[in-house]
């Protein structure tokens, strides 16, 4: 069977004629939980209660994020990001700001904003964009329960 495998030989070249026309996307998953409540405060609470549900009581999730980033391969190591890196802009950029932290009252980028699956997902690539070098923010998805996710790509 003919393997396509890449394979970085001593000299860096890569092999198996992919070569710089390969695009690699890499994905790193974190966890992190996090109570909010979905409401207006310019609305009354029937209002709230009508347009969010549920949702505009006190609740929480366990949301898991994903972040994917493409950019070069370097020959040196066979990564495009180092993973230790990458998780590190992460849980600065995002985790440590919001994990077990009340998305409404505690997280200063996220003042005045109603911290929907949507709206926290916008407000995330923003914060990872900003503190994110040496590869490229591709897609970021955001799962709140096993029911409701979002994706942010380029």
């Amino acid at each position: 069977m003919d393997s396509q495998m890449l394979k970085i030989r001593p000299r860096g070249e890569i092999a198996a004629g992919l070569g710089s026309a390969a695009s690699l996307l890499i994905t790193r998953r974190s966890t992190f939980a996090a109570a909010h409540v979905l409401r207006r405060p310019d609305w009354s609470d029937r209002r709230n209660r009508e347009v969010f549900g549920a949702c505009a009581g006190e609740h929480g999730h366990n949301y898991v994020l994903e972040v994917s980033v493409s950019g070069t391969l370097d020959p040196a190591t066979g990564m495009v990001i180092n993973l230790k890196t990458l998780d590190q802009v992460i849980r600065q950029s995002v985790i440590d700001h919001v994990d077990h932290h009340h998305l409404n009252h505690d997280v200063l980028f996220l003042d005045g904003v109603i911290p929907t699956a949507e709206n926290l997902a916008l407000a995330f690539w923003e914060q990872l964009e900003a503190n994110l070098e040496g590869a490229r923010l591709e897609r970021l998805r955001l799962v709140e329960s096993e029911n409701n996710s979002v994706e942010v790509s380029r």
